[in-house]
């Protein structure tokens, strides 16, 4: 099944308007920050094209703002029964924008990804640490082996002439 193309632009578009909705009425200042670093990191992978860490850092940062958001609803949410007086309407719109918001990242984060793959990243997400393996496919073997010589390895080509030997 093929994954339908969406535009970078667009998600990035949609998510910025959606925290602006979101941020009207109820939510602090670290939401804010959190959702709009990310955004401009989301701007810097389509300013670059080919940029493979521009893509991983929007992914990461999307994955990240899942987590900071779920956090942010559940401290700040039950604190705007207070703002009730001051526009319910308002209040229940920024909620739920807010809420769509959260709901669509991981769909964000799907496409995304797909975008980092056709850029040319890896399937497996590497940060850099080495690794220890015991598979030794990869390594070469430091003796040539000839397949025209007999089985002794110290055995030398017979030449059509002989060569002088000397001690």
């Amino acid at each position: 099944m093929e994954v339908p193309a969406i535009n970078l632009k667009a998600i990035v578009f949609v998510h910025w308007l959606l925290t602006v909705w979101g941020c009207m009425a109820w939510l602090p200042n670290s939401y804010v920050w959190g959702n709009f670093t990310v955004l401009a990191v989301g701007v810097w992978a389509i300013a670059q094209r080919d940029s493979i860490d521009a893509v991983l850092m929007f992914l990461v940062g999307m994955f990240l703002t899942i987590m900071t958001d779920v956090v942010h609803f559940g401290i700040y949410y039950p604190m705007s029964e207070v703002l009730l007086e001051r526009g319910r309407e308002t209040l229940r719109f920024s909620v739920g924008m807010a809420i769509l918001n959260l709901l669509l990242k991981p769909v964000t984060c799907f496409f995304v990804y797909q975008m980092y793959r056709e850029r040319g990243g890896d399937y497996n997400v590497n940060f850099g640490f080495p690794t220890i393996t015991r598979n030794r496919d990869a390594y070469q073997s430091i003796d040539p082996q000839d397949q025209s010589t007999s089985g002794n390895p110290f055995s030398q080509a017979q030449d059509s002439k002989p060569a002088a030997q000397s001690y």
